[in-house]
């Protein structure tokens, strides 16, 4: 009799065993409002000429958390903003650093490139001329933020809760190529065989028994849609309200991929935002809806800042002829640079501090995330040599520096090649050797965080 209790027991064991080596993951979540409460001007147009006027919906700063079963921790933080400066992205990493211990490898600041946001200081600098008292207003506005960020990322990491997380991905098909070769260039339009990634990835965030807690989730698409003066995060704004109106509790996460060179089509009304925005709802809640890739396994991650090297620089008789534009901010980039020279100084001829990050969630998938507005052919071009992998590529990503454009951009030419840099306050326009430089340290890092197999 003995003997065959013993057996049961054993029985029983083995079949418990599995459940309590499975690894435990974890999960916090944490979000704050970050709508102005008094008119300010908005970032992403320069024809913009007066402060918003009211909102559709709120802005928001989120955050999602993770732990792994060994204890390390990844944290994401998403915003509904045109974009981060890297004066923000590491002032807010310092002071995480110092309260949480979280090392800057393991902190992903991204933002939706929302056109309906507010102007953050530092960023787009050239684009608006503005009146006289605006400037405190967005230096004040950019210290509330800095608070904000921190103190959502600390409330995240104190959420931390056991979790399981998973991924799929869906599709989505309102982002269209918007180069458009035209007798006179490629010009911002519609260009329906150019390259576009519908893809939309996503990561489920359930607790132990199940229950849908946040998703977070992306599409390489410019948010566009709206150009209007009132606050809102455009489709991608929607599409995280539509999502936590369907399923109350849960945070839903937005981040872009590289979408430098993707409109969403149509455009310009609000009715077609939400319509975008509900595709896109769509699309996630149908990955939802059936069996996902369980993440198993450690998280790792990887950090490095490059030198990315410009074209020829302008001659100071150039700054001095560019004085003379009528656009403001030719204008406002040519008196910046003239003081420079002026005082004795010299005009870098690289961007010293461009940001690449590698994260490894779990044994197999590579969360890529690069700094600036980076076009598809990085994506494109990634998911290509690193083919077998699989692969998310953020854009948008710890610094919102310029326009990212491929060597083919660069020789095509057009906005994201060219005046684009006017508006970031770049003395000049890329080199070509910025691309090999950047996929190169990309593969890099990746060998670090997964060997080959």
């Amino acid at each position: 009799m003995n003997g065959k209790l013993a057996l049961a027991g054993l029985v029983a064991m083995a079949l418990v065993a599995p459940a309590i080596a499975e690894p435990a993951f974890k999960a916090g979540i944490a979000t704050t409002v970050i709508t102005p409460t008094e008119p300010m001007w908005m970032a992403g147009y320069a024809f913009r000429n007066k402060p918003a006027e009211g909102k559709l919906h709120d802005l928001y700063v989120k955050v999602l958390a993770l732990e792994d079963p060994a204890g390390e921790r990844l944290v994401v933080l998403t915003s509904d903003l045109v974009g981060i400066p890297r004066s923000l992205a590491e002032a807010v990493a310092e002071e995480v650093r110092r309260r949480t211990g979280l090392p800057r490898e393991r902190l992903m600041l991204t933002v939706s490139h929302t056109h309906c946001g507010p102007v953050v200081r530092d960023n787009l600098i050239d684009m608006l001329d503005l009146p006289a008292g605006e400037a405190d207003k967005i230096k004040a506005y950019g210290q509330k933020l800095q608070g904000w960020m921190v103190e959502t990322i600390v409330a995240a990491l104190a959420d931390l809760k056991p979790a399981k997380l998973s991924t799929g991905w869906g599709t989505a098909g309102f982002a269209v190529n918007r180069r458009e070769p035209t007798p006179k260039g490629v010009v911002i339009g519609r260009n329906p065989a150019g390259p576009v990634d519908h893809n939309v990835p996503v990561l489920r965030v359930d607790t132990p028994d199940g229950k849908l807690r946040a998703v977070l989730f992306g599409y390489a698409c410019h948010n566009t849609t709206l150009g209007i003066y009132q606050w809102n995060g455009d489709y991608a704004g929607f599409a995280q309200a539509y999502l936590e109106e369907r399923h109350p509790g849960v945070k839903a996460l937005f981040y872009i991929g590289c979408g430098g060179d993707a409109n969403p089509l149509p455009r310009s009304s609000v009715e077609l935002c939400q319509r975008h925005g509900r595709e896109l709802a769509d699309a996630v809640d149908a990955v939802l809806a059936k069996p996902l890739t369980p993440v198993a396994g450690t998280f790792a991650a990887r950090w490095a800042l490059l030198d990315l090297p410009f074209d020829s620089l302008p001659t100071k008789e150039q700054w001095a002829a560019d004085l003379l534009s009528k656009n403001t901010a030719v204008r406002q980039r040519a008196a910046r640079f003239l003081k420079i020279l002026d005082n004795g100084g010299t005009i870098d001829n690289h961007y010293r501090f461009y940001p690449v990050q590698v994260w490894r969630l779990g044994d197999d998938l590579l969360w890529i995330a690069l700094g600036g507005e980076v076009v598809i052919d990085y994506n494109l071009r990634l998911r290509n040599e690193l083919a077998g992998r699989r692969l998310w590529v953020a854009g948008y990503a710890n610094d919102v520096m310029a326009y990212i454009p491929s060597a083919r951009v660069l020789k095509e030419g057009g906005y994201e090649a060219d005046s684009s840099m006017i508006y970031y306050g770049m003395p000049a326009r890329w080199a070509p050797a910025i691309e090999d430089k950047i996929i190169a340290k990309v593969h890099e890092l990746v060998k670090e965080v997964a060997p080959s197999r």
